[in-house]
């Protein structure tokens, strides 16, 4: 099928500066417990995004919305703020939960996250549940190729990670309803019921069965 063309681009030169922008500030790094190259996560992050309406500066806060707490803090905010505008740097600033070396404890974190994305506007809101939706499945899907070792992977660990993800769901429903907040409430849900399932004890064959007797 051919795709729709418009006479206006909704995605313009300014994207492009920020696609190759992302790509420089993060590549020396991967996605945790694997070879993919952590651009993969910003640009499925920057899909979502778009394709659920949102415009040409949230896209791009999507690509950046790890790179001040990843790669540079308040410096890397100002810079972002000067190459790309007020209104990105201020969704990307919204979608960071540290912007200084070292961190403050993984809960504290959290929990200020949590409190502060239910006030948060719409365009914060869509750039943030699409990081987390995008995680979340990412986790889902790791979690069924090795199982609880995927657990070690986050500061959290198996209990502070579920908790986290369920406190996500629940703030952003409280705001209002949003077709990636069911979904994220899907695979959350699914997280927790393979997380409370017990591995299974081995069954020995009627062979080695007769043979122990």
């Amino acid at each position: 099928m051919d795709p729709s063309h418009t006479n206006k681009p909704i995605l313009k030169s300014k994207f492009d500066k920020a696609l190759k922008y992302a790509s420089d500030v993060h590549r020396t790094q991967i996605r945790g417990g694997s070879n993919v190259p952590y651009v993969a996560h910003l640009l499925g992050v920057a899909a979502l995004v778009l394709e659920e309406g949102g415009d040409e500066d949230e896209a791009i806060a999507a690509l950046l919305h790890d790179a001040v707490e990843d790669q540079g803090g308040r410096r890397r905010l100002a810079d972002i703020r000067r190459r790309f505008g007020k209104r990105v740097a201020r969704i990307v600033e919204a979608c960071s939960d540290s912007d200084t070396i070292p961190k403050p404890p993984w809960r504290e974190r959290k929990e200020r996250y949590l409190a502060r994305i239910r006030h948060e506007p719409a365009d914060v809101r869509r750039v943030s549940l699409a990081d987390k939706l995008y995680n979340a499945r990412s986790i889902l899907a790791d979690y069924r190729r090795v199982g609880d070792k995927v657990w070690k992977r986050f500061t959290g660990r198996k209990q502070g990670t579920l908790w986290y993800y369920r406190e996500l769901v629940k703030a952003f429903r409280e705001v209002g309803p949003h077709l990636m907040a069911e979904e994220l409430a899907r695979v959350v849900t699914q997280l927790e019921r393979l997380a409370r399932r017990r591995p299974a004890k081995r069954q020995d064959s009627p062979r080695q069965a007769r043979r122990a007797g």
